[in-house]
């Protein structure tokens, strides 16, 4: 992304009061007490088993670990999970 780019986006968010989620196309998460899991702005799923699933974002992957994980719904850039959430990572496009 060139330097021009990211100074209007970053104008954008100031100067509008925008959520940087929304204008930089990145993820967001709303884990809800380790059993329930909603995300936003994701790009489709790669991996999914009752124990891990992967979604690939924008720029990188996200991972989310657990047990007994079902995927309670799934819209074109929402999904929710629910099950025993034990931990997110996040890949960014440079690993």
């Amino acid at each position: 992304m060139s330097q021009f780019v990211r100074k209007i986006r970053k104008w954008t968010v100031d100067a509008l009061d925008l959520p940087s989620d929304l204008v930089y196309d990145l993820p967001r998460l709303t884990l809800i007490g380790g059993q329930q899991l909603y995300i936003e702005n994701h790009r489709g799923v790669v991996h999914f088993s009752p124990e891990e699933l992967h979604l690939a974002l924008s720029q990188g992957t996200l991972e989310v670990e657990g047990k007994e994980l079902v995927i309670k719904a799934i819209m074109p850039e929402e999904v929710v999970i629910e099950g025993r959430i034990f931990g997110i990572k996040y890949r960014g496009m440079e690993e």
